[in-house]
């Protein structure tokens, strides 16, 4: 078998577990890093569906499939994630935050936040983050992530 048949087997056939094919990786791809470039543009399902060549319900779907969460879900954690290093700096009010990673809704983004992280946008910001000054920001990326899928702990009650 040539390497170019190779390519078009593998290309036609269902990836494990996910039931997405090569091909439709690679354009789901293209558009989970523009999500990661272009996170604070006003993006939508069916802007990101056009850029991956499928059908908004295609795509959904696919995306989902291919990485275990909705193609909202994931632009969310990426703004949040950016707000978190922005509200860290401490030099821009929670709302110039929210406008800063695309959000539109200061309710919708500090309710997000707040699912997230575990705290609001305005608790974070107010809150020392001096403990982190001196890891690496490869490493303090690992640890600063936001959790996916309100895994966010809670508080203990008094």
């Amino acid at each position: 078998m040539s390497i170019n048949e190779l390519v078009r087997a593998l290309s036609a056939a269902p990836c494990e577990g996910g039931g997405v094919n090569l091909e439709d990786l690679v354009r789901l791809r293209r558009a989970r890093d523009a999500m990661d470039r272009d996170y604070a543009e006003p993006l939508d399902v069916p802007a990101l569906a056009r850029m991956a060549l499928m059908s908004p319900g295609h795509f959904s779907r696919s995306f989902r499939a291919a990485f275990g969460e909705t193609p909202y879900s994931y632009l969310m954690t990426r703004r949040i994630e950016r707000a978190k290093a922005l509200l860290r700096r401490g030099d821009l009010s929670v709302t110039e935050v929210c406008f800063a990673v695309g959000c539109t809704s200061l309710g919708s983004f500090s309710a997000r936040f707040t699912e997230l992280v575990g705290e609001s946008p305005s608790a974070y910001r107010a809150r020392r983050h001096d403990d982190g000054a001196a890891i690496p920001p490869c490493y303090a990326k690992l640890y600063t992530r936001p959790v996916r899928n309100g895994e966010a702990k809670l508080p203990p009650r008094s």
